[in-house]
């Protein structure tokens, strides 16, 4: 989870991982077999523990050293490991949490040269760095790994550079490419990778977790917070340390109210979500009406989404005025307007106004 919250431990040093027995077992099965793959992509929803596993894995391999076939690793009469784990007190543990151990290579947006922010994508020289760098004798006679993190923030340069260094595998190199689209990814790179989806977790799931890494949240707080993550506990975080449940809550109030609109507490809202600081809020906010949105166009569409009674009923009542085309109308054209107001700069109390004015138009019967 590139971009880890406050409250959560940057992938390279968390020993937590739930949620994916499945994955973990496939890892250690080829792992134990004796014939690894040399790269792997690992790919899934953003926030559902993708880099986590990365670097899990890694630490994983480092610590067995030369050896991977079962038979040399774990002995005849022994069975191999049921999980990944490495205990966080452990030298491998601390030197990939602190970016110290001289076979692992992460590649990943760095600080541009200002010193200040990082990249906006990964550059093709940190991308070339990975070849050099698995051509290398391992340091600890074992094996060479390296973590993209992520792959969808190459550039075109860097994608080619990486089709370059899987075209030309190294003996006991392991390359553990993470993407949250894999899609958009050349056909060359995903054609020379084994791939690993992750699911979204659980809302069950993704509750446990965040009363692991937000303690200090309600139980009824930390459910709704769930709901609106949809499977990803990154998300789910971001939401709870931004401020994104009162928010959901004042535009559910808002929503709440159609075809009617309380016009000057959404005024009062869009103050707050266009004054200097607030763009994370309004992001969130915006992502929040998208969520809500979705949800009623597929309430409209007779599916079963992950909404509360009384939202269904909410959005049953308003699909049931005119029906679902203007539904669908309204969600194009809020998300042209999004769209716009992040590449054109566009006032977000006015985005915000036009976002409910939409909403409004399409609710009236």
């Amino acid at each position: 989870m590139n971009g880890e919250t406050d409250h959560i431990p940057a992938p390279r040093e968390n020993p937590h991982f739930q949620g994916h027995d499945e994955a973990e077992r496939t890892l250690l099965e080829a792992f134990a077999s004796g014939r690894l793959p040399h790269a792997w992509l690992i790919s899934g929803p953003r926030g559902v523990g993708k880099a986590t596993l990365a670097f899990r894995f890694a630490r994983y391999v480092l610590a067995q050293g030369g050896e991977a076939a079962a038979g040399g690793l774990f002995g005849d009469a022994l069975p191999p490991p049921e999980t990944l784990h490495l205990d966080a007190d452990s030298a491998v543990f601390r030197r990939v949490a602190s970016g110290g151990h001289a076979d692992l290579l992460t590649a990943e947006r760095r600080i541009g040269d200002n010193g200040k922010k990082r990249r906006s994508e990964i550059v093709v020289e940190d991308v070339r760095a990975i070849g050099a760098f698995l051509r290398l004798t391992p340091a600890e006679g074992g094996w060479r790994v390296v973590v993209v993190d992520s792959a969808d923030e190459m550039n075109r340069h860097s994608a080619n550079a990486l089709l370059k260094v899987l075209e030309e595998p190294s003996p006991k190199a392991l390359l553990l490419v993470v993407s949250h689209n894999p899609g958009r990814l050349l056909a060359t790179i995903r054609s020379r990778c084994r791939r690993l989806t992750l699911k979204s977790l659980g809302d069950d799931q993704v509750a446990e977790l965040l009363g692991r890494y937000r303690p200090d949240l309600e139980a009824g707080d930390a459910r709704d917070l769930a709901r609106l993550g949809e499977g990803s506990i990154g998300r789910a975080l971001a939401l709870a340390n931004g401020g994104g449940l009162d928010l959901y809550r004042d535009l559910m109030a808002l929503v709440g109210g159609l075809p009617a609109l309380d016009v000057q507490a959404l005024h009062t809202l869009g103050d707050r979500l266009g004054r200097p600081g607030a763009e994370d809020a309004f992001r969130t906010a915006t992502q929040i009406v998208q969520w809500w949105l979705g949800h009623l166009i597929l309430v409209g569409a007779r599916a079963d989404p992950p909404v509360d009674k009384e939202e269904k009923e909410r959005m049953e009542r308003l699909v049931a005025g005119r029906g679902l085309d203007p539904w669908l109308e309204v969600w194009e054209k809020i998300t042209r307007l999004l769209a716009r107001a992040e590449s054109a700069n566009l006032s977000p109390k006015q985005v915000v106004l036009n976002v409910f004015f939409a909403l409004e138009n399409a609710a009236r019967p």
